[in-house]
């Protein structure tokens, strides 16, 4: 079978080049859609965006800060600071730096970093594996069973101690890798096995 190709009998012959060159430079200013960038956990260490995480391929942004969220994490970095000053047993507090674990890239809320630890540089984009002691702020935005899978990913990476604060409800979580313990508006919380020592109020932490 031959196809056999039939134009209108008004058609103007002398219009069909100069359409196709339009058609042409249409095509030219309308590419294919560039296929998405795959974002490699090694070269986000390296330079890392502000405020970002990288979960899963993606780039996270950290959100949902609120006044109680901020003021809790501040007392707990001046406290645990403060602390690690007067106990002599030295290291550095830090608050949302990069941490890599066996899955991801974080930013703990607040965390803290033993003496034998710290790098001979004194200075690091990205931590190579989870802090010895870390805490994470809930924020009205997160999911309590996100949270506490996100402090099993920490322990699972080298962390020793994970604090999780929720300021709304006034409540603490503790897990030095065995099991959580809570504690109550009305209890003193302690730390189990990293800055050993360490107490403080919870009405007095999440005011």
């Amino acid at each position: 079978m031959t196809d056999t190709t039939i134009s209108p009998q008004n058609a103007d012959q002398k219009l069909e080049p100069e359409l196709l060159q339009k058609s042409e430079i249409i095509a030219e200013n309308q590419p294919e859609s560039a296929p998405e960038k795959v974002i490699f956990l090694e070269k986000f260490l390296v330079k890392p965006a502000d405020r970002m995480e990288w979960v899963d391929g993606n780039l996270v942004e950290k959100t949902g800060m609120t006044f109680k969220h901020s003021l809790a994490q501040s007392k707990l970095a001046r406290f645990w600071g403060n602390y690690k000053d007067s106990s002599g047993q030295g290291g550095e507090v830090l608050t949302e730096i990069l941490c890599r674990t066996n899955k991801q890239g974080r930013r703990p809320d607040v965390a803290y970093i033993t003496p034998d630890l710290l790098p001979p540089s004194g200075n690091f984009t990205a931590f190579s594996q989870s802090f010895p002691l870390i805490a994470e702020v809930a924020s009205p935005e997160d999911s309590g069973e996100d949270l506490f899978a996100k402090g099993q990913e920490y322990l699972e990476s080298g962390c020793l101690e994970v604090w999780l604060l929720f300021p709304e409800a006034r409540l603490i979580f503790v897990n030095a890798g065995q099991r959580w313990r809570l504690f109550n508006a009305d209890e003193v919380v302690n730390t189990q096995s990293v800055l050993a020592g360490f107490s403080v109020a919870v009405s007095e932490l999440l005011a």
